[in-house]
């Protein structure tokens, strides 16, 4: 790659905390190793080391977008904040070319005590720009904010949305060489993140370098050449986005006895230099299926929501294979049923059950409803049970998938009963695939015809 090309260089980056477990200690750590060496004592150490990053390498083209992704405490704000400059590295070197424009926390080098305007030309000057050059760019930045006459107002008054609209507008339109963005745009509303991954693609047509933190693996797939996987601070891959998370998503989910062995499969994978192929064809972990493996025990929803009981009650939401065993590691193509069970509290006319599956991101992908569009359940008594069988062939491609259900009626209230995020399933990859995004509609391989 040539130097030109380079936007970010980072080698060996390491980053190491002094902890200390009583505030004497730190007293102690100034004063007596320096009386140890000159009584020719080996020095002792008065602190715990936390290493928030180790030997963390990788590099960004102009014009690249790279997602960085990990669990919390991985080491993901400590690397954005040292390329930024906020932060010193303990050791290894951060190279970077250009104007950089950084939004790393909520409000993050506004004075709530100034005003919106007063803020712009602040962080403008903070970014290089003369007070000439934020004149030609202020109403550009106003109109992309579109906080109207809050611009006037202290930014104490502000809400947390007007707040990252003002923040992202600044940083967005001043047109930097490199943009660091860290989780910030998960607080804005729908169609303000969307005119932000606009203003996202037009800098990276530009050249403008774009690194993005997200827990949301779906953007980081849609938006990124590259992404980064760290790990209690150290790389574990850098390659394809789909890969990339993909493998984050298996080291999540996995079973804490096999999360060692991902990592230390991932870590090999990252030092021979190979790349995990983009498509989902290179894949980690086991991906046999067995009559052992089809349930993993720990693929249970942390974002499990359960709405009030209105009048009817679901208790159970299920997966069966074809032999009627629960699971929840789904073969491609294999067929399953999706059991909705539950017992009504009231006596309710006009019913449907629903079921839906949603990807990472909260996408509905599919779902269905018993009865048909149209139709309901006449009627159902106060203490009768349901079980509603749905039936499904797994056409899904790999990953990660969350399945809720409900129960409606058309009288008040609409929703009996409702649980999102009920329980879990992954679909295991195949030894080789053609399609992309959720959805296998491939009806046979491929073929090429060279005229």
């Amino acid at each position: 790659m040539s130097s030109d090309d380079v936007a970010i260089r980072v080698e060996n980056l390491s980053k190491c905390y002094q902890i200390y477990d009583r505030p004497q200690d730190r007293l102690r750590q100034s004063i007596m190793p320096r009386l140890q060496r000159l009584a020719g004592r080996t020095p002792t150490q008065y602190f715990r080391e936390f290493w928030a990053l180790r030997d963390v390498s990788f590099e960004i083209r102009r014009g690249e977008t790279v997602g960085i992704i990990g669990r919390n405490g991985s080491g993901k704000s400590t690397l954005l904040q040292i390329i930024c400059g906020t932060l010193t590295p303990t050791s290894g070197t951060v190279e970077t070319h250009g104007r950089i424009a950084a939004l790393l926390e909520l409000g993050s080098g506004f004075n709530p005590e100034f005003t919106g305007r007063e803020n712009v030309y602040m962080n403008g000057a903070v970014l290089g720009l003369s007070t000439e050059d934020i004149d030609a760019r202020f109403d550009d930045i106003a109109a992309f904010a579109d906080i109207g006459g809050f611009l006037a107002q202290p930014v104490k008054s502000y809400s947390s949305g007007m707040i990252v609209r003002l923040a992202f507008a600044v940083q967005a339109m001043v047109d930097p060489d490199i943009l660091i963005v860290d989780e910030a745009l998960a607080v804005g509303d729908e169609k303000f993140q969307r005119k932000c991954f606009s203003r996202l693609e037009e800098l990276k047509s530009r050249g403008t370098a774009i690194l993005f933190v997200s827990h949301s693996t779906q953007q980081v797939v849609e938006l990124c050449e590259k992404a980064l996987l760290l790990e209690r601070g150290e790389r574990l891959l850098f390659s394809f986005p789909l890969g990339v998370t993909r493998a984050y998503q298996e080291l999540i989910y996995a079973p804490i006895e096999e999360q060692a062995r991902l990592i230390n499969e991932y870590q090999k994978t990252s030092v021979s230099g190979s790349e995990i192929e983009d498509g989902g064809c290179r894949v980690f972990g086991s991906t046999i299926m067995s009559e052992a493996n089809v349930f993993d025990p720990m693929l249970v929803p942390d974002t499990r929501t359960v709405y009030p009981l209105q009048g009817a009650e679901i208790s159970e939401i299920r997966i069966l294979d074809s032999a009627g065993r629960s699971v929840n590691l789904l073969s491609m193509g294999a067929e399953y049923q999706f059991i909705v069970s539950g017992r009504m509290l009231t006596d309710s006319r006009q019913l449907h059950v629903g079921l839906h599956i949603r990807a990472v991101s909260g996408v509905v992908i599919t779902g269905q409803r018993y009865p048909a569009e149209g139709r309901f359940i006449g009627q159902m008594k106060k203490d009768e049970r349901f079980r509603v069988e749905f039936g499904f062939k797994m056409n899904l491609l790999p990953g990660t998938y969350f399945v809720g259900g409900g129960v409606w009626s058309t009288q008040e209230p609409n929703c009996l009963h409702r649980i999102l995020d009920a329980t879990m399933f992954r679909v295991i990859p195949e030894a080789e695939l053609h399609s992309f995004g959720y959805v296998d509609v491939v009806s046979h391989e491929p073929n090429i015809e060279i005229l």
